[in-house]
């Protein structure tokens, strides 16, 4: 049974119209998902800022707090 050029144009028509949406959601996924990662870079950028010398001295205080603690631990007497 030979089939109708018609219906075989029907086919390859909706095939196409198919192929069309799946590439335009995987484009549209595409591009959010490249927004997500420069966001992130962004965010990245903004905490690689230097600290500022408030913080800077508060971490010092955290290490000597942090190195005397380790030392009553270790039962050294400073």
């Amino acid at each position: 049974m030979p089939t109708d050029p018609l219906d075989t144009l029907i086919l390859a028509g909706a095939a196409l119209l198919g192929l069309a949406i799946a590439a335009a959601a995987l484009l549209s996924g595409w591009r959010g998902w490249l927004a997500l990662r420069r966001f992130e870079l962004e965010q990245r950028r903004d905490s690689a800022a230097p600290p500022s010398p408030a913080a800077r001295i508060e971490l010092a205080d955290l290490k000597e707090r942090l190195r005397k603690l380790e030392a009553i631990a270790a039962g050294v007497d400073l």
